[in-house]
């Protein structure tokens, strides 16, 4: 079995973020969020694995990844040429698959507990397609499944009014059928060949689709907010049950608690630190005070600043700002400096080199 995960989308709704990255390298946690991806395709025991990426930032993706040996994978590239559609990225990923089954896993989806239990029931069921379903409020903004008992019997993407709350999400793993269905498609109205209308094709010609149901969580990071949520619960996950862990410096005049990492490299000076929380290799935290749900970047620096809530890339600064920033996603280079000015709140989505005067 392989499996073909997708780093070409252009993330127009993160911009300004992704005007000048791949949305795919945005961390979450400190790690760019692909690597969930590749980690719980190399837990489901998958080796073998192509990167679907685009002319634009399709170089950024292979040298952050690379051969994947660090994932103990082999990861192939797969050039999408014009975003015509997921289905249109199976289609030019044919000669990587094979004819094999495979996991189809859409890049910036972030889900707890892994992918193992899919594949095994996929598997064992013999089935030509298994969809991966969650329970969401917003079921309009995805492809959405209609259920009846155990079979799901229709798929439409991003309906205007949903037959049920069950969105599909960035998950599916297939049998060779799949191949005919992304053939057998035309383009959408939106001039694109949709995933949801290949699998529509195989419940029309009466191939067995089956579907698992997400309990834990999952996350589609496409908007700010959605990275700020992902970035809790990575956060609030990964170090459940830990104590703060210090491998960088804190002096005597600060108090960390929580669960808080400390990264190599890293001083935190008559600061506060409340978890969950990480600070990245070679930052300094000053007279500040850091809050839960943040993740700081390599060599940031807080100089007399409140902040939580938030994702700082790398090298970014925050100095002497006059007001606590939160929920806040700030590119790398980013500098927020005080201006004169009276307290307020500020709410920022900054792309990198940024430099924003607080007045």
């Amino acid at each position: 079995m392989r499996a073909l995960i997708t780093a070409g989308g252009r993330g127009t709704r993160l911009r300004p973020l992704t005007h000048t990255s791949n949305k795919h390298l945005i961390p979450i946690a400190n790690k760019p969020m692909i690597h969930y991806a590749l980690e719980a395709v190399a837990a489901a025991g998958i080796t073998e694995v192509g990167v679907a990426i685009n002319p634009d930032t399709g170089e950024e993706i292979r040298k952050a990844l690379g051969d994947g040996a660090a994932f103990g994978l082999q990861i192939s590239y797969v050039l999408q040429e014009a975003p015509l559609g997921l289905a249109h990225v199976v289609q030019v990923a044919e000669p990587f698959l094979r004819g094999e089954p495979f996991v189809f896993f859409l890049g910036d989806n972030v889900v707890v507990g892994g992918i193992r239990q899919f594949v095994e029931k996929f598997r064992a069921q013999g089935e030509d397609c298994h969809l991966v379903l969650a329970r969401v409020r917003e079921p309009q903004r995805f492809g959405v499944a209609e259920v009846k008992g155990d079979r799901i019997v229709g798929v439409v993407e991003k309906p205007k009014q949903p037959k049920s709350e069950y969105a599909v999400t960035g998950i599916y793993l297939y049998g060779p059928p799949i191949f005919e269905a992304v053939h057998a498609i035309q383009p959408s109205a939106r001039g694109e060949l949709e995933i949801s209308d290949a699998h529509q094709y195989l419940l029309d010609h009466g191939y067995h689709v089956g579907f698992s149901e997400i309990t834990g969580w999952w996350k589609d990071t496409g908007k700010p907010e959605d990275l700020l949520e992902a970035n809790r619960f990575a956060l609030d996950h990964l170090l459940d049950g830990m104590a703060p862990v210090i491998r960088g410096h804190v002096d005597d005049e600060s108090d960390v608690q929580g669960k808080v990492v400390v990264e190599a490299g890293a001083r935190i000076l008559a600061s506060q630190v409340r978890g969950p929380a990480i600070i990245g290799k070679d930052a300094l935290i000053e007279r500040s005070y850091v809050g839960p749900f943040t993740a700081l970047g390599a060599r940031c620096v807080i100089r007399n600043s409140e902040l939580e809530y938030s994702i700082l890339f790398e090298d970014t600064q925050i100095l002497d700002a006059d007001v606590r920033i939160e929920r806040s996603l700030l590119g790398r280079e980013v500098v927020i400096r005080r201006a004169n000015s009276r307290p307020r709140t500020q709410k920022f989505i900054l792309a990198d080199q940024s430099i924003i005067e607080l007045c």
